[in-house]
């Protein structure tokens, strides 16, 4: 029995440091969310470098225009480094990121770093505002709902915030911009409708935004809470005789926002992207309204540079809200081992 005991344990194989530390679930975890940041990230840029060469003509000569003359666009092309093989081009595009030099702008002649510098904060403000006031009404309202529409109960409120939200989600968020400026602005005056200067001129941009993820978000935290509400723990929860308030708040809720927070990456990621149509309608100083700009103006660097900053801000978001998730769900991370 002792020569078979240890000839098995000989022929084990090792478990090395490496191997142990990557058998817990956590390490496995990041190594996993890391990869796939990595991978995208690789995607992105290479797909933004690809953008200005995929662009039909030459860049340079569209963005000085039809009459500049042939010795200026070549230097510009020398300058920007568009005559160098496309290999020494991206590695010199990935040193540029790398260490924040996104190259010149086309049109104003300023450092596109300074340009994004300048212009990120006023977008973050209104991505993060708008997004944290989208959750604090969804996150109620969807509680409320699926309290009261539970068992095929409130047959009418469930029809009308069901067709409610749907009208809203489905519309434009800068269609919403523009009513919200036609009634507020034009004909009540009584919020501003260009600019940030002041607190007040918040308001309309950060509701245009937000209106659509709050009803989408809304309705999903309803069926998810009359899900949950059947389930056989917040049924032992009633047969205790807990309150109320405990019932919805303490067991149903943290179950319901499991599923939600899986759609919050999704709708942080398209709100991002509403800030570029809705900044325009508000003239609001941030990225969304340089990048409309850039485009117009043929200024393919900003326009380059914008995207990649866009990219990158949506897939941080997404890893943030898997890590979250994780946290609050950690049988998501065993189901993908």
């Amino acid at each position: 029995m002792t020569t078979t005991a240890s000839s098995v344990a000989s022929s084990a194989p090792a478990v090395g440091p490496v191997s142990g530390v990557l058998s817990h679930r956590w390490v496995r975890f990041a190594v996993r969310r890391l990869g796939r940041l990595l991978v995208s990230l690789a995607v992105l840029l290479t797909a933004s470098f690809l953008m200005i060469h995929l662009i039909p003509g030459d860049p340079v000569r569209g963005a000085l225009g039809p009459t500049a003359p042939a010795a200026l666009v070549e230097a510009r092309r020398e300058s920007l480094g568009l005559n160098d093989p496309l290999w020494l081009q991206y590695w010199h595009y990935l040193q540029g990121v790398f260490t924040g030099d996104f190259g010149t702008s086309l049109t104003s002649q300023l450092p596109v770093s300074d340009i994004i510098s300048q212009r990120l904060p006023a977008t973050l403000t209104l991505a993060i505002i708008a997004f944290a006031v989208a959750v604090v009404v969804a996150v109620p309202l969807g509680v409320l709902m699926g309290v009261v529409t539970r068992r095929g109960r409130g047959r009418r409120s469930e029809l009308a915030f069901t067709t409610t939200s749907v009208v809203l989600g489905t519309i434009p968020d800068f269609l919403i911009g523009v009513g919200l400026v036609y009634v507020f602005g034009v004909n009540l005056g009584w919020l501003p409708v260009a600019g940030n200067a002041t607190p007040d001129a918040y308001v309309l941009p950060v509701i245009a935004l937000a209106v659509g993820p709050a009803v989408i978000l809304a309705r999903i935290i309803r069926v998810e809470m009359v899900a949950v509400l059947e389930a056989d723990f917040v049924r032992t929860a009633r047969a205790k005789r807990l309150p109320s308030r405990t019932i919805y708040l303490g067991h149903a809720l943290p179950n319901a926002l499991t599923a939600a927070l899986t759609i919050c990456g999704l709708l942080l990621g398209s709100l991002v992207a509403g800030t570029v149509l809705v900044e325009n309608v508000f003239a609001w100083p941030g990225l969304g309204r340089t990048i409309a700009q850039s485009i117009l103006s043929k200024d393919y660097p900003v326009v380059q540079a914008i995207v990649l900053v866009y990219g990158i801000g949506v897939l941080l978001a997404n890893t943030v809200v898997d890590i979250v998730l994780a946290l609050l769900d950690p049988r998501s991370m065993i189901a993908e081992d």
